[in-house]
């Protein structure tokens, strides 16, 4: 054990960097298994705490006045209702700050949907004027208990008394009101009326909302909200970050086992006369193994712990999403277990690569001699000189015996011959020629460098489509920076002019958006009439053609896929008690509503009703003008008669991505480090058995060390150019199947830019030169004694 321990002291001593970056790397492959796990806790735990808490409804079905909803309760499967209660939608002013809201009077607390208040107190019957706010739509309004609301027209206010978390579908500015609990004095006027179904059986729910449907009739029906789009919606692009994280981190931890096992493989070559002496002095098979097995596992322990401390005390400090995730995974029943077997099975994996090239050191015979007979000199095919055999090169050790030189170069090929005929550096042909005549060594090399290399293609390809959304919403289904809706009294060309009076406005596209039935009953989805036949609406089109002719209508992914249809086919759909037949000739980007969207132009929908006009506005602008400073403009000469939203940028959520994705290539590249290291010691040892015929044939040490920085170079250039070839095919593919997985549809992946990946490259190449030089310069200056040691 005393000698097993020096021998690991010294070897630590002698490569200290290399362990350093594998403790690095360990460390952050498995902060970032832990980041996912916690973001995976983040994205579906509070929805579904939520959700159990307040006995949520598994559907919401909204209707006019006049449907009977009561006999809801006695369909089959439905195990108890929340409602029903009137509902009127209205728009609510706080602090400067408007919302579009559904006021829902409720009488008393519910047993079902039963909101969960996180401040104030519920609503008192003796105070017609206190209200309730759903706590996203209170963070909207910067409203807490105690502030004051602003009805339209300024005519009557309500008083806030309490925040309630609520596992319905959650507020989003310009496209779902939010949810206000009221007193029903407070809807004196009622529009609508709203009832939850809370099924005995939550996997029939699409079965429930036909039966539902049937027994209301489907022209009562407004509008039905599932479980499942609740559940989706809350878990958003918490789970994209979970998604991520995990995907590059499994990917990480793969390319750090295959970095160890090359290290372990390359630094067993290079000390086969060190562990035959160890085997001649005693040590059994077994405890060689145990020696490269420990210390490896100690690295990677060693990561492994540092990783889950730091993510322990600091994680939960980070601003911003992240930081939540930490915070709220730390009290969750599965954070302990998790913060064991996660660093448990990298150590686990690492150990197990590590095993399989110890094992290799095991097998090494006591007797350095023995290795060498039996694997013999190989003998050049027929017709071809080995390398130096032109130059009639004699090496010879002080005692006179010929020593062969090293046979990893072999002969020189016809390419090599013709380079050096042509006049270029032998020490360029030199290096080359080093690195293409030992296939299978290079290549394993090449492959376990272009792993991590490959992940950092995929992950600069996500940054570069994040910066796209950024850069061009309009070509990823967000054209129009402005929604705006209308208020009773304001009709169709008084709306256009006052749009059109603002300089900076571009486009104005009136439309309406309606909840349509979809086929079967079981669903609802958005039906939009955008723009007209001579101003049509510039949707983001992936697939197909646009909608001009009569009927003709573009469908989002999501609703493809609810349908199972394609393009090309005709889809009929129900609003109210009138249908809508579509023809669909293409397939556009729909970054809300999970992509259930299919979208005509407004003459088109007026065919089957001449008496619609327009509710929602889409607003374009010119170039470089701010969308908030035009909204409250717009909002300020309206008279507040109108409600003005900027668009929402899918990727305004998915900010915190950047900070991930740039934390995965670091972590990357030291794994790529490592892995250039190990091919870098490689190299060097490889190089002194030829060091003796480089010095004879007349090489400088500069031109020898040059041998070796361009064997290196050549590596990481095709180490490169292979995980760029295959990188970015399979970016695209990632976040294209991410795109179809969520409703937005494939077609949003970006490529990097050439000159990015070009530089990349560059970088790549230039480095690995830059750190083999000194290793290779110290080795072309050995002095005659330690080249011949290392030859015999």
């Amino acid at each position: 054990m005393r000698a097993t321990l020096r021998w690991a002291q010294s070897d630590l001593r002698t490569h200290r960097g290399e362990a350093l970056f594998l403790v690095l790397a360990t460390a952050g492959i498995v902060m970032s298994l832990l980041l996912a796990t916690a973001l995976f806790g983040y994205a579906t735990n509070p929805w579904q705490r939520t959700f159990s808490q307040t006995r949520g409804a598994h559907v919401w079905i909204h209707t006019g006045r006049s449907a009977d909803l009561a006999k809801l309760a006695a369909v089959d499967g439905v195990e108890a209702v929340a409602g029903p209660y009137a509902t009127t939608a209205s728009t609510l002013t706080s602090r400067g700050v408007r919302a579009s809201v559904e006021l829902r009077a409720t009488p008393r607390l519910p047993d079902v949907g039963r909101p969960s208040l996180t401040a104030g107190r519920w609503l008192d019957a003796r105070d017609p004027h206190g209200v309730v706010l759903e706590s996203r739509l209170a963070r909207a309004l910067l409203a807490a208990p105690g502030d004051t609301l602003t009805l339209p027209g300024g005519s009557e206010q309500l008083t806030v008394v309490g925040v309630a978390d609520s596992a319905e579908a959650r507020y989003r500015p310009g496209e779902e009101p939010g949810l206000v609990w009221v007193p029903p004095a407070a809807v004196s006027h009622p529009t609508g009326q709203v009832i939850g179904l809370r099924l005995t059986d939550p996997a029939e729910t699409d079965y429930a909302v036909q039966r539902a449907v049937t027994t209301l009739g489907s022209g009562a029906i407004g509008e039905v909200s599932t479980w499942q789009q609740a559940r989706a919606e809350a878990q958003g692009d918490n789970r994209l970050l979970g998604q991520v994280l995990g995907l590059f981190g499994v990917g990480a931890l793969i390319a750090a086992g295959f970095a160890v096992h090359g290290a372990i493989s390359t630094r067993i070559r290079g000390h086969l006369r060190d562990i035959s002496i160890l085997k001649a002095i005693g040590f059994t098979p077994g405890q060689v193994v145990r020696v490269f097995l420990c210390q490896h596992v100690a690295y990677a322990l060693f990561g492994a712990v540092a990783a889950e401390a730091v993510t322990e005390a600091v994680g939960g400090r980070v601003p911003g999403r992240l930081g939540d995730a930490v915070r709220m995974w730390q009290v969750l029943p599965g954070h302990t277990p998790a913060q064991v077997a996660i660093p448990a099975g990298a150590v686990l994996f690492i150990a197990a690569t590590t095993g399989l090239a110890a094992w290799r050191a095991g097998r090494v015979p006591p007797v350095p001699g023995a290795r060498a007979s039996a694997a013999g000199v190989r003998r050049p095919r027929p017709g071809r000189q080995p390398w130096g055999a032109d130059r009639r090169i004699t090496v010879r050790t002080a005692l006179g015996r010929p020593v062969a030189p090293a046979r990893p170069t072999g002969p020189l090929s016809a390419v090599t011959r013709r380079a050096i005929e042509a006049g270029v550096p032998a020490a360029l042909v030199l290096g080359w020629h080093t690195t293409v005549t030992r296939p299978r060594h290079s290549l394993a090399t090449v492959a376990r460098l272009a792993l991590p290399l490959l992940l950092i293609v995929v992950a600069v390809s996500a940054w570069t489509t994040l910066d796209r959304f950024h850069s061009r919403p309009e070509d990823f289904g967000v054209p129009a920076a402005l929604t705006v809706h209308t208020h009773e009294g304001l009709g169709d060309g008084d709306v256009r002019a006052l749009l059109h009076r603002d300089p900076r406005v571009a486009a104005v596209y009136p439309g309406v958006e309606v909840a349509a039935l979809v086929p079967g009953q079981t669903a609802t989805i958005a039906l939009r009439g955008l723009g007209t036949r001579g101003s049509p609406y510039p949707y983001a089109l992936a697939e197909g053609r646009r909608a001009h002719g009569d009927d003709e209508a573009v469908a989002g992914q999501g609703l493809l896929d609810l349908l199972n249809a394609r393009i090309g086919d005709w889809v009929r759909v129900t609003v109210g008690d009138q249908p809508q037949i579509l023809h669909i000739v293409g397939r556009s980007i729909e970054p809300e509503n999970a992509g259930r969207v299919i979208s005509t132009s407004l003459d088109t929908l007026r065919q089957n009703d001449p008496r619609l006009t327009p509710t929602l506005y889409q607003v374009r602008l010119r170039p470089g003008v701010d969308p908030h400073t035009v909204a409250r403009r717009l909002t300020a000469a309206a008279h507040d008669r109108l409600d003005v939203h900027t668009a929402a940028n899918p990727a305004d959520e998915l900010s915190p991505l950047r900070g991930v994705v740039a934390g995965l290539i670091l972590v990357l590249a030291l794994i790529g480090l490592v892995e250039v290291l190990t091919a870098i010691g490689g190299t060097v040892r490889e190089g002194e058995r030829d060091l003796l015929a480089l010095k004879a044939i007349g090489l400088s040490p500069r031109q020898i060390t040059m041998v070796t920085v361009t064997a290196t170079g050549c590596t990481a250039l095709a180490a490169f150019l292979a995980a760029a070839a295959l990188g970015t095919p399979l970016a695209s593919w990632l976040i294209d199947a991410q795109g179809r997985s969520s409703g937005i549809g494939a077609g949003i992946a970006q490529s990097p830019p050439p000159v990015l990946l070009a530089a990349l490259g560059v970088a790549t190449v230039l480095g690995a030169a830059a750190l083999a030089a000194l290793p290779a310069a110290r080795a072309a200056r050995h002095r005659l004694a330690d080249t011949l040691a290392a030859v015999a």
